[in-house]
C-alpha cells in the first residue's frame, strides 16, 4: 500500500513571511520549508533574520522589512516578484505586544502599535494583491484571541487584533473575485519571546497548557494550501479551549 499524500502541501508556492526572525514566525517560515515553499522572510531584526534564512537552507531568503512602511512593502514584493516571479502567500505574522494601564500610555506608543499591528497588514494587503497569479493566492492575517473578547490592560492590542479581524473579512469580500482568499489565525497563550508565561494560569483550560509556535505554524500552513480552498473571511481559533 503507498502511503497517502499530505493533506496540506505547499509545493511550488511563492511565500512572503513578516515577523520572521523569531518565535511564531520563524517556526511558520520553517514549516513552509518543510512542506515545499519557496519563502521570504522579512523582519526588522537583520541578524536573526538573516541566520533563520541561512538555517533554513537556499528556499529561503531574507529581506530587511519594517511593515508600517508602504515604500518597504512595495521594495519587498518588487524584489520577491523578481526573484520568484509572483507572492500566492502572504503571511502577515509581524506584531508587537504591551501590556499597561490605559492612562499611561503616550501618543506615541499607541499609535507604534497600531501601526505594526493594524496598520502593517492592510499595506500588506494592498500591496501584494497585484503581484498574486490570476489562479489567486492566500492571505493569512495573525491575529489574537484579545481581537475576539476584552483583554483588561491591554487595550490597544486588543483594539488591533479586533481591527485586524475586521479587515481580513472585509478583505475577504473584496479580493474574492480575483481568486484571494483572506483568513485570521486568533492564537491564544503561545510559548513565544513576547508573551510571559510565568504569569499565566493556563490550569483552567480545557487543554491545560500553552500552545507551540508548531501548532499555530501549522493552521496557517493549511490556511496558505489548497486544501483550505473553501475557507475565506473566516476565524480559526488556536486556544486551546480557552473560548469555547
Amino acid at each position: 500500500m503507498t502511503a497517502a499524500a499530505p493533506l496540506v502541501r505547499l509545493e511550488h508556492k511563492v511565500a512572503v513571511i513578516t515577523g520572521a526572525a523569531q518565535g511564531q514566525g520563524a517556526a511558520e517560515a520553517e514549516l513552509f520549508v518543510e512542506l515545499g515553499a519557496t519563502v521570504v522572510l522579512t523582519d526588522v531584526n537583520e541578524s536573526a533574520g538573516r541566520e533563520v534564512a541561512q538555517r533554513l537552507g537556499p528556499s529561503a531568503t531574507f529581506l530587511t522589512h519594517d511593515v508600517t512602511d508602504s515604500a518597504a512593502w512595495q521594495r519587498v514584493v518588487r524584489e520577491t516578484v523578481q526573484q520568484h516571479g509572483r507572492v500566492d502567500v502572504l503571511v502577515n505574522n509581524a506584531g508587537i505586544y504591551r501590556k499597561q494601564p490605559l492612562a499611561s500610555w503616550s501618543d506615541a506608543d499607541l499609535r507604534r502599535l497600531l501601526e505594526v499591528n493594524l496598520l502593517g497588514p492592510v499595506l500588506g494587503m494592498r500591496e501584494v494583491v497585484d503581484a498574486m497569479p490570476d489562479s489567486g493566492g492566500a492571505i493569512v492575517n495573525v491575529a489574537s484571541i484579545s481581537g475576539m473578547r476584552g483583554h483588561g490592560g491591554a487595550l490597544a492590542y486588543a483594539s488591533s487584533k479586533w481591527g485586524l479581524r475586521g479587515a481580513s473579512r472585509s478583505a475577504a469580500q473584496e479580493l474574492a473575485p480575483r481568486h484571494v482568499r483572506v483568513n485570521c489565525v486568533c492564537p491564544g497563550s503561545v510559548d513565544t519571546p513576547m508573551v510571559d508565561l510565568s504569569v499565566l494560569n493556563l490550569s483552567h483550560l480545557p487543554i491545560p497548557r500553552a500552545g507551540t509556535t508548531g501548532e499555530v505554524a501549522a493552521m496557517v500552513a493549511f490556511l496558505a494550501s489548497d486544501a483550505s480552498s473553501y475557507c475565506t473571511g473566516a476565524d480559526f481559533v488556536v486556544d486551546g479551549g480557552a473560548t469555547a
